[in-house]
């Protein structure tokens, strides 16, 4: 199992990010994963960097292997996105992965298309990746479906071929997702659900390593871990397709006036106790993960980053 730090660009501004990348490397993280939004999910988080000029820099100033959700088919062609896939996985041979998802409408609105049925973005997303696929490839790709391509092609490949990796949190996706992706990633949930994803993803052919996302909140006292929990992550907590649909911040920040720390608790594994969130955190990576990004859901990571280095990665490794 390896053990990763998750850069959130919704609550972080990309320098300052940046300097948190650098800083979980040296505290002992085998490696990092980013979020690709161009709004953050409430107006206290506060931010949202662009992805993919950051990956350029977090790639050259470490020596980790990074990865990124992103959402192809509408505030993204996929013929750019394999582009952007191609290019950082030339420059860094071997560290680069891409999760490829359907979206959300707070950050595909902005393109004034209409926001499509859960359905249609599936369909769309698995062309979309069918394209990305064969561009990658080396192929020259015309399509015409969901999505419009014309005569692309890239003309600088990596040597080898970045994984794209399958995001999905229910049952069903994990399977739909197996059809095509080297990986899975979901995010934390009880245990007999994440055991029911990864075994579908499984059954259904699924390749690659499994990935698990942990948003999690630690702070010296219980009561500081939950404050941060709930300013942080109450407008985190709404299941789909509410968290799909809603367009703006300020409908996520009303939704949110009245989540409490009992909700919050559901999305966010929150503790005080550091020997807690191991075996927490074990527990969850005994499903069958490979790979497990832990993501602190305060704004201020150094904290958390010196803690889990020296107490938690090596209890986890030992």
């Amino acid at each position: 199992m390896r053990l990763g730090f998750h850069a959130s660009h919704e609550q972080i501004d990309p320098a300052r990010l940046l300097d948190d990348v650098q800083h979980a490397e040296r505290a002992g993280f085998d490696m990092a994963m980013c979020s690709d939004h161009i709004s953050p999910w409430g107006s206290r988080q506060g931010h949202s960097g662009y992805a993919w000029a950051w990956l350029g820099a977090a790639l050259a100033s470490t020596d980790l292997e990074l990865g990124c959700v992103c959402a192809p088919g509408q505030r993204y062609h996929p013929a750019v996105v394999a582009q952007k896939i191609a290019t950082l996985a030339q420059m860094f041979p071997g560290r680069f992965w891409t999760a490829l998802g359907s979206g959300e409408a707070s950050n595909e609105h902005i393109t004034g298309d209409r926001w499509p049925p859960k359905e249609v973005r599936t369909r769309r997303l698995e062309e979309c990746v069918d394209v990305i696929s064969r561009l990658l490839d080396g192929e020259e790709v015309s399509h015409d479906g969901l999505v419009t391509v014309d005569r692309a092609r890239l003309w600088d490949l990596p040597e080898t071929r970045p994984r794209l990796v399958g995001p999905a949190v229910s049952v069903a996706s994990a399977a739909r997702v197996a059809a095509w992706s080297d990986g899975l990633v979901t995010i934390n949930q009880p245990v007999d659900t994440l055991r029911d994803v990864v075994a579908a993803y499984r059954d259904a052919g699924g390749r690659g390593p499994c990935a698990l996302q942990v948003h999690l909140s630690w702070a010296p006292t219980e009561a500081e871990a939950e404050a941060v929990a709930l300013d942080q992550w109450r407008t985190n907590v709404f299941p789909e397709p509410v968290n799909w649909d809603t367009e703006t911040v300020e409908g996520f920040d009303v939704m949110a006036q009245h989540v409490g720390i009992d909700a919050v608790r559901g999305a966010v594994e929150v503790s005080a106790d550091l020997a807690w969130h191991r075996d927490r955190i074990a527990e969850l990576a005994a499903v069958g993960f490979d790979d497990v990004y832990l993501h602190h859901v305060g704004q201020d990571q150094r904290p958390f980053i010196d803690a889990f280095g020296e107490h938690v990665l090596p209890a986890l490794r030992g």
